[in-house]
């Protein structure tokens, strides 16, 4: 897709994607040392993807005034931008999540704890086959379609862990409403990472058409 002369762009945009799959796993870190209870690792990690936040934010915005002062692939700039800016969303509902998590500090009883971090597992592996599909966009298309299928794959699967934790949750006599009304907030946040994941592929399955048919 991108010639020679945009050598220096494509290396921008594969370090923003790598940026955002960093976040990914920052994120899934994070929510594991939070039920583990380990404080100072999950604040360390909380600075870590704020940090990486701030970096893929800043190549975004170098990679967007790279197109518009090198008039740089005009046909599919559209795309690009809109790419970007999806992925760069995911990211950032990552960190948010994360950060309400330390603003919160929501009560997760023990025996929820093992069925949140496989939500939170399944819903960052749809945010890498996400990175991947988005980065096979620009150099290997043959592996767009595959990529794009395993995030809509680790999406329903973060559906069906989120619908089934909830669930039992609220069927769960032991706890008070507000907990569970809290603990449903968080799973329903960690579901949206996946969903939003999701919605990055809806968007690069529309450009893979408009630019090959």
């Amino acid at each position: 897709m991108l010639d020679k002369k945009s050598k220096k762009l494509e290396l921008q945009i594969d370090e923003f994607l790598d940026k955002v799959l960093n976040g990914g796993l920052l994120f899934k870190q994070g929510v594991r040392y939070y039920l583990n209870r380990i404080p100072d690792m999950f604040e360390k990690t909380l600075e870590e993807i704020d940090s990486v936040e701030n970096q893929a934010d800043a190549l975004r915005r170098l990679v967007e005034t790279q197109l518009y002062m090198h008039t740089l692939i005009p046909e599919h700039r559209g795309d690009v931008l809109g790419l970007l800016e999806s992925s760069d969303k995911v990211l950032n509902f990552a960190k948010g999540t994360l950060f309400q998590f330390s603003v919160e500090t929501p009560y997760i009883a023990e025996q929820y704890v093992q069925t949140f971090s496989e939500l939170t597992d399944v819903s960052v592996s749809a945010v890498e086959a996400m990175v991947s599909a988005v980065r096979s966009y620009f150099s290997e298309m043959h592996s767009v379609r595959d990529y794009i299928n395993k995030t809509i794959f680790f999406e329903k699967e973060s559906d069906k862990f989120a619908d089934r934790l909830k669930r039992t949750i609220f069927q769960d006599g032991e706890l008070d409403l507000a907990r569970k009304i809290h603990m449903r907030y968080f799973a329903h946040n960690i579901e949206g990472i996946a969903d939003a994941a999701e919605d990055v592929c809806d968007r690069l399955s529309i450009a893979v058409i408009k630019r090959y048919g």
